[in-house]
């Protein structure tokens, strides 16, 4: 396999399962809305507020291919193009769990709020939590993209 190739499929991997995160977070959290607002309709904005969050991760997939686009070019060596493949799987599956952990609070949230009961804010907190790792995710790709050296370049 040559490393133009195995560098694409990281990419591919990586930005196919934040997007994927996103898709899955957001449909929890929306199915929770959906069902919240039977109860309590006039709570639409806060629903849609905490439905959308999970659906952040799909942006650090993008972020992640931004940061390593400039590597995918005929000269990329070996060894970069596995760190990227190994980059790919760590931000893609991070962003997965991240995001569907994080529609988990969300939905919570929101099926307190359809009760009645205003939690907003600390839903939005608790939620927090979860991102953190995905964002942590997109921050070792940064921080590798600096160890890989100029693309093309051993």
């Amino acid at each position: 396999m040559n490393p133009i190739t195995v560098a694409t499929v990281g990419i591919g991997i990586m930005a196919g399962l934040s997007f994927l995160a996103s898709s899955i977070g957001t449909s929890i959290a929306g199915m929770a809305a959906v069902g919240a607002m039977k109860k309590n309709k006039g709570a639409f904005g806060n629903y849609m507020v905490l439905a959308a969050l999970p659906g952040s991760q799909g942006l650090y997939g993008l972020v992640g291919y931004i940061l390593l686009q400039g590597y995918l070019i005929p000269q990329v060596t070996m060894f970069q193009a596995w760190m990227i493949f190994a980059l790919g799987i760590i931000l893609g599956v991070t962003s997965l769990f991240s995001s569907v952990m994080q529609a988990k609070v969300c939905a919570n949230g929101i099926a307190a709020i359809g009760n009645g009961h205003n939690v907003l804010g600390n839903t939005l907190i608790l939620a927090a939590f979860p991102e953190l790792y995905a964002i942590l995710g997109v921050a070792m790709v940064f921080m590798f993209k600096g160890l890989m050296g100029v693309p093309g370049v051993a």
